[in-house]
């Protein structure tokens, strides 16, 4: 097998949250609104990609978007982007709230502000085209696995960042309907969506955390499969993808101080190398270096990667030598953040061809320990392993199929989290 080839490294990496073009109701905001002097106790605990423009635009209505915490604290505050908007967005009220039933809420809603001009702070929120904008801390007490209720209100006109694979329910107002952020009931709420617009990350405050631990991949992390429950069992806004199930596990075994948040940046389709003949149109400028920055290096506290990519390279006509060449970029990108890079072997698939198992079988050999990735990776998480049917390791065990060959049913996304070390986990924000 070719050794990679080493690209010119960036002369630095930093955690970049552009202010420039973020703005409150009147001046400028800071990108992560994070002068508070507790700036190391956040910790990203929800995250989804955003990954291109919904199909519908927004009109003087509220949107009410379900995020899952892998865990809580004492207050949060939330990421809202416009990282595909073609015009400026404005975000005229933000609330968050436990979610009830449907798009109902408990406990009461708690109004969101955004770092204003002079240090005041703004009810709402004007981002730039490709710009992003993180509230201030929001006082809130928060669980492991609380669904919180963030809603949004857009006075003017806007199309919405989304992200296309939330596998829940999620919920918009009628166009026209005005601002119903602060709504206890989910009445007005009368539309569904399963898709996650324009919040795409929210952090906690908590002392205790070791670090956030980020599953990066394409759809094999985003979910599908998670919601197949058995023959014709579907159920959705279960939360039962691998990282989901790995964050359960987390809070379960894991002692109180060794504790980490696990945040999801899977976008279906995706591939890791940006040289794949057959990528896609809809997925270019997608891939795992591209979108690195904001959906890894833009979160915070983040210890550790899990780096599940590979499968969609393949299927898309990459060589071993092209897939590697980009794990390369992206690891040295991570481990020069300070980032442990955690790499999973390209998990089977029964389409592929005789030469695309070639590739992956390249591939996989150089991730492992005794191979040449100890130099670039941490850690091999040997999935390829835990998902292989023994009798035809290049298909995946029927019992874990969720009936395409290619993604793990629920029975399989639980097997994929129980087979990873927690307290490798707990270690990663070592030194």
């Amino acid at each position: 097998m070719k050794s990679i080839r080493m690209g010119k490294l960036a002369a630095a990496i930093g955690v970049f949250l552009a202010a420039a073009g973020i703005t409150g109701s009147s001046g400028s905001a800071s990108a992560d609104g994070a002068s508070h002097g507790d700036k190391g106790a956040w910790f990203t605990s929800w995250a989804q990609s955003q990954q291109g423009l919904a199909n519908t635009m927004l009109k003087n209505q509220s949107v009410r978007m379900i995020t899952h915490l892998s865990q809580g604290g004492d207050a949060l505050r939330v990421r809202i982007q416009n990282q595909f908007g073609t015009s400026p967005l404005t975000v005229d009220a933000v609330a968050v709230a436990v979610s009830g039933d449907g798009a109902a809420i408990v406990g009461g809603s708690h109004p969101a502000t955004f770092p204003g001009p002079d240090h005041r702070a703004a009810t709402s929120v004007t981002i730039a085209p490709g710009g992003e904008a993180w509230s201030n801390p929001i006082r809130i007490g928060t669980r492991p696995q609380d669904d919180i209720a963030v809603s949004m209100y857009v006075a003017g006109q806007a199309v919405p960042g989304v992200h296309g694979s939330a596998l829940r329910d999620n919920y918009v107002t009628a166009a026209g309907a005005g601002n119903h952020v602060a709504d206890a009931s989910g009445a007005a709420y009368t539309q569904k969506v399963t898709s996650t617009y324009l919040v795409s990350a929210v952090d906690v405050r908590n002392t205790h955390l070791a670090g956030t631990v980020v599953a990066y991949g394409s759809s094999v992390v985003d979910g599908t499969g998670s919601t197949n429950c058995g023959p014709g069992c579907t159920v959705t806004g279960n939360n039962r993808r691998w990282a989901d199930d790995l964050a359960r596990r987390v809070v379960k075994e894991l002692p109180a101080r060794r504790q980490v948040a696990i945040a999801n940046a899977g976008i279906g389709g995706t591939t890791s190398s940006p040289e794949c003949v057959h990528e896609p149109d809809g997925v270019k400028g997608l891939e795992a270096a591209a979108r690195l920055d904001r959906d890894v290096l833009a979160l915070h506290g983040v210890t550790a990667v899990i780096y599940y990519y590979g499968t969609n390279d393949l299927q898309d006509d990459c060589t071993a030598d092209q897939i590697l060449s980009s794990y390369d970029t992206v690891f040295q990108r991570l481990r020069q953040a300070g980032v442990k890079v955690y790499v999973t072997p390209i998990t089977p698939r029964p389409i592929y061809t005789d030469q695309m198992n070639l590739h992956r079988y390249a591939v996989d050999s150089f991730v492992h320990k005794w191979n040449d990735c100890s130099d670039h990776c941490d850690e091999v998480l040997d999935f390829d392993q835990v998902l292989k049917d023994p009798l035809h390791p290049n298909a995946i065990n029927p019992s874990y199929d969720n009936g395409d060959g290619i993604h793990a049913n629920i029975a399989g996304q639980q097997a994929i989290a129980d087979s990873i070390s927690l307290p490798l986990l707990a270690r990663s924000g070592d030194g």
